[in-house]
């Protein structure tokens, strides 16, 4: 059921942002869309077409865009953010004056913060001290969704009111939004995967078969899951659409930005052009670099992430990084079945018999 008095504003002018801005829009709603481009919002306004991101896309014209933030939040109901996690915080800081405690904060980017090592719906609820906060998150290529292709998501929030609105505005026939309550663990497995989509698209490149593309897929799901799980997140939340749907999208085409990435560095090219060539901010090489970090510094074993930081920050071939790989200690399959101690200690038990 439509509700008449809710207002959808849409930060950010990309291609996952327009597709939500025309189905909000689609479902009846009053949609504003911001971003800083005054051609864009121009071409969007005239043409009812986004010519960066998603030139073949008929927007609802009902999308109004504006590069003015007062008008596109003010008497907003439900804001979502969609900005690359680097320019997130320094926008939801523009936006604060026209932001108010009724409204619910949503964000669709999958990225971490540098400092503070914060996710973007932490960075929202940081920011204004808002109760009405969330993350939208899973396997949503926005090409796909743009082709009003059948697609699922999850709005991850502890706030009911917060599902139920979202659920509401952006729920269709074609684009289905589950709901869950492990904010934490939905948009870390978001930002997470970006990782492994790297990995994947080197593989590729490297000319490794189906076996090593389900292994590296199942590898990458223990690392991340194991990584978020020592955060404080719920390790189920990574078998649902966020997690191994999210993983397996990203991992498997060649619409994913992270995917292009690798596959470039694996056909021998640098990661600036590799990243230069794209055009697009690939939030998965930023990510590597933090998860790394992070995961040294809490103790967690992630062996692909390492990898990776070698091959993008560290000049190791992607070639030599897969034999490094498979070089690596050979533990449990599933941690949360049998820990991974629990396989070292057999290790060395069988060690000292045979001493």
């Amino acid at each position: 059921m439509i509700d008449e008095r809710m207002t959808v504003a849409v930060l950010g002018g990309g291609s996952f942002g327009t597709a939500l801005a025309s189905i909000a829009a689609d479902n009846g709603y009053e949609v504003r869309q911001w971003m800083r481009d005054e051609d864009l919002v121009e071409s969007i306004n005239r043409d009812h077409r986004n010519p960066r991101y998603l030139p073949d896309y008929a927007i609802n014209p009902a999308v109004t865009a504006s590069n003015r933030l007062d008008w596109v939040l003010t008497g907003a109901t439900l804001v979502l953010v969609a900005i690359p996690s680097k320019a997130f915080a320094d926008v939801v800081r523009q936006a604060r004056p026209w932001l108010t405690a009724d409204q619910v904060l949503v964000s669709t980017t999958k990225g971490i913060e540098e400092e503070g090592f914060k996710l973007m719906s932490q960075i929202l609820e940081d920011e204004t001290g808002f109760s009405h906060v969330g993350v939208l998150s899973g396997p949503n290529l926005a090409g796909e969704v743009a082709d009003k292709q059948l697609t699922a998501t999850v709005i991850a929030s502890t706030d009911a009111d917060t599902r139920s609105r979202v659920q509401a505005a952006l729920g269709c026939d074609y684009f289905r939004v589950y709901a869950s309550n492990d904010r934490y663990g939905v948009e870390l497995g978001g930002a997470l995967k970006n990782i492994y989509a790297i990995a994947a698209g080197m593989a590729a490149a490297l000319g490794m078969g189906e076996n090593t593309r389900s292994m590296l897929m199942t590898r990458a799901l223990a690392e991340m899951s194991r990584f978020a799980v020592a955060r404080g997140a719920n390790p189920m939340t990574f078998l649902g659409l966020a997690g191994v749907g999210d993983l397996i999208v990203t991992c498997s085409s060649q619409l994913s930005r992270n995917y292009r990435v690798g596959q470039a560095l694996g056909e021998g090219k640098s990661l600036k052009e590799a990243v230069d060539a794209l055009g697009q901010v690939a939030e998965g090489v930023n990510t590597v670099k933090l998860v790394r970090a992070k995961a040294r510094e809490d103790g967690v074993y992630m062996p692909l992430a390492e990898g990776l930081f070698q091959v993008l920050f560290r000049g190791v071939p992607a070639r030599d990084m897969a034999k490094l790989l498979m070089q690596n200690e050979q533990s449990s399959d599933v941690e949360f079945v049998l820990p991974r101690e629990d396989v070292k200690q057999d290790q060395r038990d069988t060690e000292a018999k045979g001493g």
